[in-house]
């Protein structure tokens, strides 16, 4: 599979690097302070990295003053086993190289959406990339063989509670698996096994082979 950089001008249709922040603090705590599991670990909210001077940067500047959740997606991980989005950014970084396979919500074609159309791009160490609410994502993946990942992922407060109990009005609401979280799975996912909607066709993409 062909990894993108995130200068390549594709990488505009799917989200954006921020400049201006002072990351070294928010990478040594992401190494120092979280963990690194063996699979793929999501915490929403991290009192380590909410602690932080850029947690009100991030608030104030980037979400317009929106209260927000500092937490991370640790591991290690090379499929895409399922695609999410939300009703706003996200914004990722990284305190190591990794790779978020991406596609866009506008390709979803019938409520299914061919992961052919799906594109990986690699996150330098440090670099804070907003990932658009348009834009399907999920776990990140590694960038080097056997490599592991700890990214923060930031996202308004409440974003990946429990999902509200609601009466499904249209088929987007089918897709609702927690709160500000709709996900597309892949037949082969555990989160298909667990009773998300199967909306995902074609291959599970497996990036090992490309690292």
């Amino acid at each position: 599979m062909n990894i993108y950089e995130l200068t390549d001008p594709v990488f505009t249709h799917y989200g954006k690097v921020l400049t201006g922040y002072d990351t070294a603090a928010l990478c040594r705590t992401l190494e120092e302070k979280t963990p690194l599991p063996a699979g793929t670990a999501y915490v929403p909210s991290e009192a380590a990295l909410e602690e932080l001077p850029i947690k009100k940067a991030l608030q104030d500047n980037a979400f317009g003053g929106v209260p927000i959740q500092m937490g991370w997606c640790n591991g290690h991980n090379t499929k895409l086993n399922c695609l999410e989005y939300h009703r706003s950014s996200e914004f990722n970084l990284g305190s190591r190289d990794f790779i978020l396979l991406l596609a866009r919500l506008d390709e979803v074609e019938n409520g299914v959406l061919d992961t052919a159309k799906v594109r990986a791009f690699r996150v330098p160490a440090g670099v804070l990339v907003e990932v658009y609410a348009t834009t399907l994502h999920y776990a990140p993946c590694s960038a080097a063989r056997d490599a592991g990942f700890r990214v923060l992922v930031a996202l308004p407060k409440g974003t990946n509670n429990p999902k509200p109990e609601i009466m499904a009005l249209n088929e987007e609401d089918t897709y609702l698996w927690a709160a500000n979280k709709w996900l597309l799975a892949h037949g082969e996912s555990d989160e298909a096994r667990q009773g998300a909607r199967v909306a995902l066709r074609g291959e599970n993409i497996d990036i090992a082979a490309s690292l």
